[in-house]
């Protein structure tokens, strides 16, 4: 309850009228039958048209306030269990913002995406049923059992002896659909992963001509969906026909046993129909508690799904933090024997016992191999992964002890997805702070080498931009992604293969650009294309998950041979 209770608190007030006012609408339930019986059988039957108007009338006040209250009572509940799964939902992205890389991989995007909408919407349901019903059920299970025995004690036995026989069957129900809404949930993150892999990369699946191919793997999770979903409905399908066997049956003997009463004179018709009335508010009473106990089923397994979001304590945190208040000055750069695995029992190390030093404001090329561990290494700097063993210092500070925020505020990094969100292009490069004048923006995409294509299109800096930036070309994304990324005045700037999809010549005047304005910040450039990194104050070479050499472009020429295959097969590439 401590996920739901400040959420609970803050709307009281609904989670308390809710079920009063379901209560009140109940208490109706077993007077009316009551007073329809006196009618039959004291004003019908001695023809008495003022007791039947008088209490005609009183019936219809009495179904007034109970439609009032049971409209009420539902009002309050949705209100009620729509802000508490607001609030909910509102935690636990939160959450998710605080989570690292690896932390995201080990829930999965479509997991994440599950639990916080389907996961907690189931939530939201159960509440919402638990406000109409729980406290209106028993009121009219036990209002009508008293009106029954007080109508005839030996008929309202038989509704005790079918009683257990139904909650036995229902206990069996749940306790068989537990274990299969868990499994449900799951087989939904499993969809929700595909078809987010589908669209995202739709592109690509129509150039190698996949639509079949795709087709065919969403029909099989989508049939994988749909067969564990009627696995697990229909134990809840089953409630339904059980009841009605067990609500006939009684009928059935009520029915038997009042007749012969009836025929000796010792109970009357408006009796037996009251009876009847209350024979069916037990049994339709029951089957909502069944039901609420099913759907409470199907949340519990959501409610475990979202604590263990919830509960998720990141892997990286400022809990360690020694330094909250350090701003990062300097921007220098060290990495002390640092080793880090993705999976922690692989035996080969992603990185290897690098140590290096990285001076204030200079400019770094780093060049390796595809999986030597060029990106891995300049993730440590704003801490989207922490290394297993060593240390990442910046401004002589490990930074597993500064903050969080002045870490990451400090540091801008240009990864290799270039991503771009739906709105206009002045709206992206605000990201890198979202008070950026005009000429703010202006100022940096003339460093990135954006504003004159920016300027070519009509709506200029206001040309919208759609999701992921797809009506932009690859170079295009990758200009502003760099502009977006110097509007944040960082002291450490990493490029991580950012300029690939820019011609030569481009790339050539980023760096100009870059060492005229920017001198002051140290910047990393992880590059394929020694160009790119040819004039930077001293190159980094790695090969797997190790620095194999470091030191400037004319040094290395002459003595990493690592570095002289790359630079030759570039070299032959170009003839």
């Amino acid at each position: 309850m401590e996920k739901y209770w400040p959420h609970i608190r803050k709307n009281w007030y609904c989670f308390l009228l809710s079920p009063l006012f379901m209560t009140l609408e109940a208490s109706g339930e077993f007077i009316l039958p009551f007073m329809n019986a006196n009618i039959i059988d004291r004003g019908a039957a001695s023809g008495d048209i003022p007791y039947i108007l008088r209490n005609g009338f009183y019936m219809a006040v009495i179904a007034g306030a109970m439609l009032a209250c049971g409209v009420l009572g539902a009002f309050f509940a949705i209100r009620g269990s729509a802000r508490m799964a607001a609030g909910v939902r509102r935690d636990a992205f939160a959450r998710i913002q605080t989570f690292s890389f690896s932390d995201i991989d080990r829930f999965s995007t479509g997991s994440l995406i599950t639990r916080v909408t389907n996961d907690i919407t189931q939530i939201q349901n159960f509440a919402q049923t638990l406000m109409r019903g729980f406290f209106r059920s028993p009121v009219m299970l036990v209002g009508a059992l008293i009106m029954s025995f007080r109508l005839n004690p030996r008929i309202a036995l038989v509704i005790l002896i079918v009683l257990p026989f139904l909650a036995l069957a229902t206990f069996w129900i749940i306790r068989t659909a537990s274990p299969r809404y868990t499994v449900m949930q799951e087989q939904i993150d499993a969809l929700n992963t595909g078809i987010g892999e589908t669209v995202t990369n739709e592109k690509v699946i129509k150039s190698f001509v996949r639509e079949d191919y795709e087709k065919k793997k969403f029909r099989a999770l989508n049939g994988a969906l749909m067969a564990k979903t009627v696995s697990a409905l229909k134990m809840m399908i089953l409630m339904q026909p059980v009841s009605a066997l067990a609500i006939n049956v009684t009928t059935l003997i009520v029915v038997w046993v009042a007749g012969r009463q009836i025929i000796v004179g010792n109970m009357e018709i408006g009796a037996l129909t009251a009876f009847i009335t209350y024979l069916s508010q037990v049994l339709t009473a029951l089957n909502f508690l069944a039901n609420i106990f099913l759907q409470g089923t199907r949340a519990g397994a959501s409610h475990r799904r979202i604590g263990e979001v919830l509960r998720c304590r990141p892997d990286i945190s400022d809990e360690n933090a020694a330094h909250t208040d350090h701003k990062i000055r300097s921007g220098r750069i060290e990495f002390r024997r640092v080793s880090f695995r993705y999976f922690k029992d692989s035996p080969v190390p992603v990185l290897d016992d690098i140590s290096v030093t990285i001076e204030s404001g200079e400019l770094v090329g780093i060049v390796g191999s595809t999986g030597s561990g060029k990106s891995t290494l300049v993730s440590m700097i704003p801490r989207l992964y922490d290394p297993d063993a060593g240390s990442v210092l910046v401004d002589g500070v490990d930074v597993r002890e500064l903050s969080l925020f002045e870490l990451r505020e400090s540091v801008a990094a240009v990864l290799q997805k270039n991503t771009l969100f739906s709105g206009t292009i002045a709206e992206n490069l605000r990201w890198g702070d979202e008070n950026a004048a005009q000429r703010d923006l202006e100022r940096v995409c003339k460093i990135a080498q954006a504003d004159g294509f920016i300027r070519s299109f009509p709506q200029g800096y206001e040309t919208p931009v759609g999701q992921g930036g797809g009506s932009l070309s690859g170079g295009q994304k990758q200009r502003l992604c760099i502009a977006r990324a110097l509007l944040k005045q960082p002291r450490i700037l990493i490029l991580d293969d950012s300029t690939s999809a820019v011609d030569t010549a481009t790339d050539a005047a980023i760096r100009r650009e870059f060492r005229r304005q920017l001198p002051d910040v140290t910047k990393l450039i992880i590059a394929q294309r020694i160009s790119s990194v040819m004039d930077a104050d001293k190159i980094i070479v790695m090969e797997q998950g190790r620095v194999v050499a470091c030191g400037a472009h004319e040094e290395l020429i002459r003595s990493c041979r690592a570095y002289q295959e790359i630079y030759d097969s570039q070299k032959e590439d170009r003839i």
